[in-house]
């Protein structure tokens, strides 16, 4: 009787301690931070990969057959209009130069002894007039003549940067080979793809007469230090991807950029009347997100919502919510679907303000 009398003590005592456990937790029952969606003007940055070429990007090849004789310039190298870069040895073209004027003295000469004996009526004029076309074919053959000894120097066409030398002094070049690249890089071409959805915004939005400014951020993480301008649009939407290319224009006028590179695009677009709610009121689960929506019972329910786009701690609702729909923005990983919780409102304008975090 004595052990049980024990047994009956301890567990009312247990009784007693649990009775004030759960009252103590009552008593410390959570009170959640919950607002509203809101409704707002506000910009958004999008993301383009791009490609980045010369305004000016040539091929120099040989525009005769002959020996290169020499290379005047290297790798890299920087140029002026009108500079040396090689020079194909041009004996053969300046003998056909000199034979060619020679040819052109003996018709001018024959053309002035016809013309005598044409105006002592010794000749017809229609002998005269043959012997003036000799001369103008002579004429024509020098011409010819100075334009091949001319392409055995091969000069720079425009202020650029010349690129990977293709051939060396002493190599035998064919007509038309390639010798190098030259890149005009004052100014760059950055090409850009633009779904159908995002021209269509773009056109709509954009004002008459104005051009967009963008920016470009390059492979190394920074952003160039000159803004862009989009010039043009391409006329043809690909039929492949659904994209259709725009290209925009960048001073370089300290050549950090160079033909070929690659970066991205930072447009800024304008977004009229959107709803905005933070991201770390939203979760994931299997690819699509969530937020909880209370009901006018303080019952929490897990409601999917279509995100548009991103911005730094914000989603933009395109569906799912409406506005003066209450949501949880704290202790998203503390309830479940159907729970019952007491909430504290807050404005959202003040929430917005106070972000640091993202979803959880």
């Amino acid at each position: 009787m004595k052990k049980i009398s024990i047994f009956i003590g301890l567990m009312a005592s247990l009784s007693i301690l649990s009775c004030k456990e759960h009252q103590e937790e009552k008593k410390e029952e959570r009170i959640f931070e919950v607002s509203t969606p809101i409704v707002m003007d506000t910009l958004i940055t999008k993301e383009y990969v791009c490609q980045i070429h010369s305004i000016r990007h040539i091929e120099v090849r040989s525009m005769e057959r002959g020996y290169l004789e020499h290379i005047a310039v290297d790798e890299g190298q920087k140029v002026q209009k009108g500079q040396n870069l090689f020079k194909i040895m041009g004996n053969i073209y300046q003998a056909e130069l000199d034979k060619a004027k020679a040819e052109e003295d003996a018709t001018t000469i024959e053309y002035k002894n016809t013309k005598l004996l044409a105006d002592s009526k010794v000749v017809s004029e229609n002998e005269l007039a043959l012997s003036k076309a000799k001369v103008n074919k002579a004429k024509a053959e020098v011409l010819l003549a100075q334009t091949h000894l001319g392409f055995t120097n091969i000069k720079a066409p425009f202020n650029g940067v010349v690129d990977h030398l293709l051939a060396r002094e002493g190599s035998i070049l064919e007509e038309g080979e390639l010798l190098t690249t030259l890149s005009d890089n004052s100014q760059m071409w950055v090409y850009y793809n633009v779904s159908e959805a995002e021209y269509l915004n773009y056109m709509m939005l954009a004002k008459k007469g104005e051009k967009e400014k963008v920016k470009l951020l390059m492979a190394n993480s920074q952003v160039f230090n000159q803004t862009g301008t989009v010039e043009t649009i391409e006329g043809e939407f690909n039929n492949e991807t659904g994209n259709i290319a725009f290209r925009a224009s960048f001073p370089n006028p300290q050549n950090i950029l160079r033909h070929g590179e690659t970066g991205t695009i930072l447009m800024t677009v304008p977004l009229k009347n959107v709803m905005i709610i933070p991201q770390k009121a939203t979760f994931e689960v299997l690819n699509k997100r969530y937020v909880f929506v209370i009901d006018s019972k303080n019952a929490v329910h897990q409601t999917e919502i279509t995100v548009g786009t991103s911005l730094p701690n914000l989603f933009v609702v395109q569906n799912g919510l409406k506005t003066g729909d209450k949501i949880l923005l704290e202790g998203i990983r503390l309830v479940k679907d159907k729970d019952i919780i007491k909430y504290k409102l807050e404005d959202p304008k003040k929430v917005m303000a106070r972000l640091d975090v993202y979803a959880e």
